[in-house]
């Protein structure tokens, strides 16, 4: 019997004809760990901004009062802030994402080229799992938050440098610290207007609908035999590899 043959047909050796492939209406896009190395940062990311903010603004500072409490939350927020990525890398699956992240193609190029043209298209904007502007995001604010950490070491250890050090940390700390809350401002904005993207976030899943239209390269659904890609933008060169012979299950995502 031809391996190929219709879901519907009858197997050899069962009982009745096989089941029909399904077609899941939501689709699996976070673990849980990932959702929680998530939130765990931008509860941080959120104390450190917020802190911050009342170390600067005279009014904040006036309205919230005890300045050395404030510094203290500031300082080990700040600390802290690497450690739920680092024991996110204990999940297979956060690794697996971080190597998305990191990863570029030419439909990479694509999007930003159409971002730049404000060509809001779908077409015109292909993205795999991550399209190109999280990917830009995730790098930038993981290369800030690294600088921020140093420079807020040097500021905070003041006998361990000379004061020309410290001074050139206080104004990048500073001026990094103003681009980092306009940049997490834009952040937020921007999960504000597509609330299927926080629903993926909360919940671990999105809908297939979204997937489709919103990341057309990913195929987290191959493993159910309906996917002609990888997850990662790159499209199978045919359907013997996607289903090789005497198998009826797609390669995952």
């Amino acid at each position: 019997m031809n391996p190929r043959a219709d879901s519907t047909s009858e197997t050899p050796g069962a009982a009745g004809p096989a089941a029909p492939s399904v077609r899941p209406s939501r689709v699996p896009r976070f673990t849980r760990a990932e959702r929680w190395v998530h939130r765990a940062t931008a509860v941080l990311m959120g104390l450190c901004v917020a802190t911050a903010a009342c170390l600067y603004i005279p009014t904040f500072a006036e309205l919230v009062g005890r300045r050395a409490l404030v510094v203290t939350v500031h300082e080990w927020a700040g600390l802290l802030l690497p450690v739920p990525v680092l024991a996110g890398l204990a999940s297979r699956a956060f690794r697996a994402d971080l190597g998305r992240l990191n990863r570029w193609g030419p439909h990479d190029r694509a999007w930003l080229r159409a971002a730049l043209r404000r060509d809001t298209r779908g077409p015109a904007r292909p993205a795999a799992k991550f399209n190109a502007g999280q990917k830009t995001y995730a790098a930038w604010i993981a290369g800030a938050a690294l600088v921020m950490l140093g420079t807020g070491l040097l500021m905070w250890f003041t006998h361990l440098t000379p004061l020309m050090w410290r001074t050139s940390a206080t104004f990048v700390h500073d001026w990094l610290a103003l681009t980092v809350g306009v940049v997490l401002g834009g952040h937020i904005g921007m999960a504000l207007a597509d609330p299927e993207a926080r629903r993926g976030l909360r919940t671990g899943s999105v809908s297939r609908e979204w997937a489709e239209r919103e990341h057309p390269l990913w195929r987290p659904w191959a493993a159910w035999g309906d996917g002609n890609g990888d997850g990662d933008g790159r499209a199978s060169r045919g359907r013997t590899q996607d289903r090789p012979s005497g198998s009826g299950r797609g390669r995952g995502a």
